[in-house]
C-alpha cells in the first residue's frame, strides 16, 4: 500500500535512494512503535477500503484517498518549507508514478472489494514482492537471479495457488475481483522500475517529489471519477470516515511514518512491513468484518510471505583470499 516515488523498489517497503537522504533528526518515538504503527495502518487499510466501497463507487473512494493523503503530504511540506518539484520532464515522469503507484492500484483494490473479502485482497497485495523479483530480472541488468532468489519465486506462486484454491478448480472464487487485486499487486513493481529508471539521482527530496505524484494522481481521479460515477444519493458517514481514514493515515501519514523508518534503521529492516500486512488484514476481516476463512487462505499466505522473503535475499560476495604477508629474506 506504498505511495513512494523518491524511494524506489523492487519490493514493498524497501527503498533505494533516488533522491538526497532525509535529515536524520532524534525521532520523538522508538523506530519499533512507529514499526508497530505502520504495520497497523497499512493492514487496516483494506478493511477501510472494504468500509469505503459500501457507501461510495471505487473511484470515489480512491479519489477521496488521495485528496486526504495529498492534503497530509502538502501539510508536511508546509511545515519542513518544502516545494513542488520543477520542470516539465520531472512532472511528466511523477504523472506515471502517480498512475502507476497510486490511481490504477488503489482504483483496482477498491473494484476488487466490491466482490472479494478484505482478507484475500490483504494477501494478494502481498505477492508485489513476487511480482517485483520476476520483473527485475527482465529490466534491471544488476538483479541477477540466483538459486534461491528463483526458488522463492517459485515457492511464493505456489503459495497464490494454495490461496486460490487451485486443486479445488478456484471453486468458489470470484475469478474478476481476484484478478483486479493481483493486477494492482503487480502495478506496484512496474511503478517502482519506472521511476527507479526515472527519477534516480533526482536532486528533489523524498518530500517533495511524493507530494507531486499525490498531487497528479489526485488530478487523474478528479478527471475520471464524474465521468464513471454519479453524485451519491446520500451522505454515507460511516464509509466517509473510512475514507477519511484511509487517506490521511494509510496514504498520508504512513508514507511519512516509512521515510522515517527507512531514514532510521535502513531498508532491509523497514521492508518487514511487508509481511506483517496480510496477517494483520487477514484478522481485521474477520474480526470486524465477520469475513471466513478455509485452511488453504492462512497457509498459503505464509507460503507466499516466506517465497516473497527468500526472493529478498542477496547474493552473497565471494570473499577475497588471504594474502599472507611474506617474511623479509
Amino acid at each position: 500500500m506504498s505511495s513512494v516515488t523518491a524511494t524506489t523498489t523492487t519490493s514493498p517497503g524497501r527503498p533505494d535512494s533516488a533522491g538526497p537522504a532525509p535529515a536524520r533528526t532524534r525521532p520523538r518515538l522508538d523506530w519499533r512503535l512507529r514499526f508497530a504503527a505502520l504495520s497497523l495502518i497499512w493492514g487496516f487499510s483494506f478493511l477501510l477500503i472494504k468500509v469505503g466501497t459500501q457507501g461510495y463507487a471505487p473511484f470515489q473512494v480512491t479519489l477521496g484517498r488521495l485528496a486526504f493523503g495529498t492534503a497530509v503530504l502538502a501539510v508536511a511540506m508546509a511545515v519542513r518549507r518544502e516545494r513542488l518539484p520543477r520542470g516539465v520532464r520531472t512532472w511528466g515522469h511523477l504523472a506515471v508514478a502517480g498512475f502507476l503507484l497510486n490511481a490504477l492500484p488503489f482504483s483496482l483494490f477498491a473494484f476488487a472489494e466490491l466482490t472479494v473479502p478484505s482478507t484475500l485482497a490483504g494477501i494478494c497485495n502481498a505477492t508485489s514482492p513476487l511480482w517485483g523479483m520476476a520483473l527485475s530480472l527482465v529490466a534491471l541488468r544488476e538483479d541477477r537471479p540466483t538459486r534461491v532468489r528463483v526458488a522463492g519465486l517459485g515457492v511464493g506462486f505456489l503459495g497464490v495457488l494454495t490461496v486460490l484454491g487451485a486443486w479445488q478448480g478456484f471453486q468458489g472464487l470470484d475469478a474478476r475481483g481476484t484478478a483486479l487485486a493481483l493486477l494492482a499487486s503487480l502495478s506496484y513493481p512496474v511503478g517502482w522500475i519506472y521511476v527507479r529508471r526515472t527519477l534516480a539521482g533526482s536532486s528533489h527530496s523524498h518530500l517533495s517529489l511524493t507530494g507531486g505524484q499525490l498531487l497528479l494522481a489526485t488530478v487523474q481521479l478528479a478527471v475520471v471519477t464524474p465521468l464513471f460515477t454519479s453524485v451519491p444519493a446520500g451522505l454515507a458517514v460511516g464509509p466517509l470516515l473510512a475514507i477519511a481514514a484511509l487517506g490521511t493515515l494509510g496514504t498520508g501519514l504512513a508514507v511519512l511514518v516509512q521515510y522515517g523508518i527507512v531514514a532510521e534503521v535502513g531498508p532491509t529492516t523497514g521492508q518487514m512491513v511487508t509481511y506483517f500486512v496480510p496477517v494483520i488484514a487477514a484478522a481485521a476481516g474477520v474480526a470486524l468484518l465477520g469475513e471466513t476463512l478455509t485452511w488453504s487462505t492462512p497457509v498459503g499466505a505464509a507460503v507466499v510471505l516466506a517465497g516473497a522473503a527468500l526472493t529478498q535475499v542477496k547474493p552473497q560476495r565471494p570473499a577475497l583470499p588471504r594474502v599472507k604477508p611474506q617474511r623479509p629474506a
